[in-house]
């Protein structure tokens, strides 16, 4: 199949409306893949696994799973030229392959809508705590106190409430807006301004005394502090971080133009998404051994490590504040990502406009994040699963982190790369991809053997743990 060909039944580009660049597209799709993943999760997973090994496996599984289950995403969704369900069946129809296919579409989309509604919870837990350190709530604090502030949160029905609703409605105002005045536009405000906190907290951690050290624990390798779970747990970070599996990047592909590399496209944002969570880690670790706190402190090292630091350093409370507008900036971009496929689908599917189509998937959703709230404090003790052993003590928010992450993601990912990889025309693939010289082999390859088989381990391991 021609490019002529898969590009002409798309119907007309300019109708829908294009991404006005190529780094437009690339500065959404950053910002979809940026979030807490980069700036919460990658330092502490790096902590728990021994550093610059971990980034090293951590890299090299970006390259042979991330990318190319990017690429097939972006190439559906601008070949689809639709929702994500549409183009996937669309596509299909076109490579004379089962329409079937589109459930792929339809996991990933309802694990975006669930995803957002807890998403949103953690979102407003970073906009709350902008405020304590503004407001010097850190400063000479005690784990304890730092202890008792996030516990006090978490028990606060009403406090969360308030919170996961700014949150919820701060995505809605954007995606509310369409392309160019929405994702376009957030896009190239909330990324840049990300990159300029993220440096500014990567040059006040210069100061610290302990920047070496933490340039070390990353990018030193020390192969005998990896373990097998390491190595699965970075391959498992690598499939996540990039947003895949939610049909996100198919939905941002169908506003992409016929004129640019896929292929280029795809692995500019990948080099960009790594980045930031480098930058993450070179902003954190200089903190976290300046005060002798624990590299892999866990979850709780942002909220209760990191302000324990603020609390305790010179600037603590200006630096804690950039911090979390930072990691707030990080979950909204996160976040409009999350509700695009899905209001795409509403807007094309009924007689709502764009509006209509945001708020109605945002109220839905934010519904759906009262239960998530509530599992965290007056229901913390409903754990509904709890006659398997597996889903013993998981309470509703866990499950549902538990079931997207574990489940559903893996599996949208990898039925992504397998009809791309067996059922779509090589051709068609080729011409749509734009890439050159062996690139195109080595990805084709990556798609239809590497790839499938590393998603079917990260998902057994995650079924096993």
């Amino acid at each position: 199949m021609s490019q002529s060909n898969s590009v002409s039944g798309n119907g007309d580009y300019t109708a829908r409306g294009l991404w006005s660049s190529r780094l437009a597209f690339i500065l959404a799709a950053t910002g979809s893949a940026v979030g807490l993943g980069n700036v919460w999760k990658f330092p502490y997973v790096t902590g728990e696994n021994g550093g610059g090994a971990f980034v090293l496996v951590y890299l090299l599984c970006i390259a042979i799973i991330g990318i190319p289950i990017m690429m097939a995403e972006v190439f559906i969704g601008r070949n689809g030229r639709h929702d994500p369900i549409t183009s996937f069946r669309l596509v299909a129809e076109r490579n004379l392959a089962s329409p079937l296919w589109r459930i792929s579409a339809i996991v990933g989309m309802l694990a975006a809508f669930i995803i957002l509604s807890f998403y949103s919870v953690i979102g407003g837990w970073a906009a709350s705590y902008i405020g304590h350190a503004a407001a010097g709530d850190f400063t000479g604090g005690t784990a304890e106190s730092i202890g008792d502030l996030f516990g006090g949160l978490l028990g606060s029905p009403v406090q969360l409430l308030i919170w996961h609703t700014v949150f919820m409605a701060l995505v809605v105002l954007v995606v509310s807006r369409g392309l160019k005045g929405g994702l376009e536009r957030a896009a190239t405000i909330l990324m840049p301004a990300l990159f300029i906190l993220l440096l500014v907290a990567v040059g006040y951690a210069t100061t610290t005394g302990h920047f070496g050290e933490a340039v070390s624990f990353l990018f030193s390798p020390n192969f005998g502090a990896l373990t097998v779970s390491g190595v699965l747990v970075a391959l498992g970070h690598a499939f996540f971080t990039l947003s895949l599996g939610m049909a996100i990047m198919m939905a941002y592909g169908s506003y992409l133009g016929p004129d640019v590399s896929i292929g280029r496209t795809a692995i500019s944002v990948a080099i960009m998404d790594t980045g930031v969570a480098l930058l993450a880690g070179l902003a954190i670790f200089p903190v976290v051994f300046a005060n002798g706190l624990e590299a892999g402190a866990g979850p709780g090292l942002i909220f209760q490590t990191l302000p324990l630091a603020f609390g305790n350093m010179p600037f603590g409370s200006l630096f804690g504040a950039l911090f979390f507008v930072l990691l707030l900036f990080a979950a909204w971009t996160s976040g409009i990502s999350l509700l695009e496929p899905v209001v795409e689908w509403v807007e094309e599917k009924t007689s709502l406009a764009r509006t209509g189509s945001a708020v109605l998937v945002g109220v839905l959703c934010w519904a759906l994040g009262i239960a998530s709230i509530l599992s965290l404090n007056v229901w913390s003790d409903i754990t509904p699963l709890a006659m398997f052993d597996r889903f013993e003590g998981k309470t509703i928010f866990d499950l549902l982190d538990y079931v997207t992450a574990n489940i559903m993601l893996p599996l949208s990912g990898l039925l992504t790369a397998l009809f791309v990889g067996w059922f779509v025309a090589r051709e068609s693939l080729k011409s749509d991809l734009a890439l050159t010289g062996g690139a195109f082999g080595l990805w084709y390859n990556l798609i239809r053997f590497v790839t499938p088989i590393a998603v079917v381990i990260v998902f057994i391991y995650n079924l096993m743990v």
